[in-house]
């Protein structure tokens, strides 16, 4: 069993906090003094029910991941190999560029008719401008919510959009030659490069707590930096 990295997680009555699906998941942002970024992830088996019976894209990222459960048993799928994580295990690291995804476990498999699922997420510190951070996590779940619940046409244009700006690419079937380079070309040059141009942001006010900081990463791309408007923080 690993160490719990929950003692480090530093919380605040300030921490922003994202509810999509419904109120199935709950993310909050909070701190950890040497990661990029830290969530808290809550997951309501019952609200979520006919969400979870799906399992999310396979992405990969460029920086490590950390992922833990505080609360009930979930998924970490690893290049198509399946690890159920339960409460004190400690933290797993999800190398770079490992294709991966994670989801609840069902309900029926869960300890004790346990109905939630909680667990911290966070990344590694790096220089990358686009990396994992708390205004990508806000942009990508809402955007998910407003496509899910809201009815919203999903446009492959906006994920690149959003994926690249927080270093995350959908990853390919295996067979799919050089499929790791594909998709991060895909990111940067529709997502990022024609995206911008037909008006597509990585991020939104509306779905940004901090905007300061999503214009400080959009005035890094010729192509998005017209998007970074600070009139709106008013």
């Amino acid at each position: 069993m690993g160490r719990s990295e929950a003692k480090e997680m530093v919380y605040s009555d300030k921490d922003i906090r994202v509810e999509v699906l419904k109120g199935a998941i709950q993310g909050r942002m909070i701190q950890h003094p040497e990661r990029s970024f830290a969530l808290e992830i809550t997951l309501d088996l019952v609200k979520g029910a006919e969400f979870f019976d799906k399992k999310p894209p396979l992405h990969f990222h460029v920086q490590e991941e950390y992922i833990e459960s505080i609360q009930g048993k979930m998924v970490l799928e690893l290049d198509g190999k399946e690890h159920v994580l339960s409460p004190g295990d400690g933290p797993v690291g999800i190398k770079p560029y490992v294709n991966h995804r994670s989801y609840p476990l069902s309900l029926p498999r869960q300890d004790d008719g346990e109905t939630v699922v909680k667990f911290l997420l966070s990344g590694e510190m790096t220089n990358s401008v686009f990396e994992l951070n708390p205004v990508f996590f806000e942009n990508w779940y809402r955007y998910q919510d407003d496509v899910v619940v809201n009815g919203a046409k999903l446009s492959l244009v906006q994920l690149f959009s959003t994926f690249d700006a927080g270093g995350t690419y959908v990853s390919f079937p295996w067979w799919v030659p050089f499929g790791q380079t594909i998709s991060q070309v895909l990111g940067v040059v529709v997502g990022r490069w024609i995206g911008g141009m037909l008006g597509y942001q990585p991020f939104y006010r509306k779905w940004t707590g901090d905007w300061e900081l999503a214009c400080q990463k959009m005035e890094t791309s010729y192509f998005q930096r017209r998007f970074a408007d600070r009139t709106k923080m008013a």
